[in-house]
């Protein structure tokens, strides 16, 4: 994990350049990234580790090292959407594309995502989500460096359609997947999450050139977590090193 941080730590440190002014994300502009932020609303996930994640999500956004890292890109600027999703029919934009240049961007995105009611799902299909991500990428129209998946979930795809064919047909369209499996322990009344989850996500979810998985084993480290996440997906830095 420091390892990891200490990565973090360079890219930000060469990090420069002034922000962007705000426009439309189908602009003819080209941004570094184009972000998913898809995470799990199913059944599986009770409200108050919903709240953690979305609060996670936020803080991240919030965080100076976000715009700073932003900044350093080579265009200075990255396009990004909040999903939440469960069943195979169930997959809603929280908040569409915006463009995030500055840090009074990534706070505007970080207010409009606090104010978007909750909602919770039913049963969890990440093939079905990983389709959906996808077309929300493709008919963006935004022309990006990189367009990346984001997928966040606590069990197995259960519902819908083959998870390594959804994963492999994301890949083949040029689309990076990383993952970030949600492993905490549990109250004993509820169920369980699969011990393996880690290994299930880097098999079958995770995929693309650089693609990595940060395994969240405790939800007050969740915040931690998704800030390096974003800013190594928003760095384009690969993942060297195994972090719990």
């Amino acid at each position: 994990m420091r390892f990891v941080w200490g990565i973090l730590c360079v890219v930000l440190a060469l990090v420069a350049g002034p922000a962007a002014n705000s426009a439309r994300a189908a602009d003819s502009k080209e941004f570094d990234v184009a972000l998913v932020l898809a995470v799990d609303v199913s059944a599986s996930v009770d409200e108050g580790e919903a709240g953690i994640q979305r609060a996670g999500y936020i803080n991240a956004l919030r965080d100076p090292r976000m715009a700073e890292a932003i900044r350093g890109g080579i265009n200075g600027r990255i396009a990004i959407s909040y999903v939440e999703w469960s069943s195979p029919t169930d997959q809603r934009v929280l908040v569409p594309w915006r463009e995030i240049s500055s840090g009074a961007d990534a706070a505007a995105f970080a207010d409009e995502l606090e104010k978007s009611p909750y909602r919770p799902g039913s049963t969890t299909s990440i093939s079905a989500a990983l389709d959906f991500c996808a077309r929300h990428i493709q008919l963006s129209g935004i022309k990006a460096v990189r367009r990346v998946i984001d997928m966040s979930g606590d069990g197995y795809s259960d519902q819908g359609g083959d998870l390594k064919t959804a994963r492999d047909a994301v890949v083949k369209a040029g689309i990076i997947i990383n993952g970030l499996p949600v492993m905490n322990e549990r109250a004993a009344f509820r169920s369980k999450i699969p011990a393996d989850l880690d290994q299930y996500y880097a098999k079958n979810v995770t995929g693309g050139r650089g693609a990595f998985t940060l395994v969240v084993k405790k939800l007050e480290d969740f915040n931690k977590l998704v800030l390096q996440k974003l800013i190594l997906e928003i760095a384009a830095l690969e993942l060297t090193e195994k972090a719990s």
